[in-house]
């Protein structure tokens, strides 16, 4: 059973990124058998632009959680990333 990235919008960032990223490879992998017209190749650029940015904001939000765990008393890395309650 394969989750999609919409259906992970509850997840935490680290799966978040898992799942896009998978979405990703296996999207690039159909594009590079050149077999889609250039509609479809559209759809999926677009597509993959969209998991792109989807990675790239859950591997941000992984750093920020990691300079707040490094070093709490840094005040713009508290600013930007504040503390969520269901972490405990």
């Amino acid at each position: 059973m394969s989750k999609t990235p919409e259906s992970t919008k509850d997840a935490s960032p680290v799966a978040d990124f898992e799942t896009s990223l998978d979405a990703l490879e296996q999207l690039v992998e159909k594009m590079e058998h050149g077999d889609m017209s250039l509609e479809d190749s559209l759809a999926a650029y677009e597509r993959g632009v969209g998991l792109y940015r989807r990675c790239q904001q859950a591997l941000e939000q992984a750093e920020l959680r990691v300079r707040l765990l490094t070093d709490p008393q840094d005040p713009g890395t508290a600013a930007a990333f504040p503390a969520s309650g269901d972490d405990a």
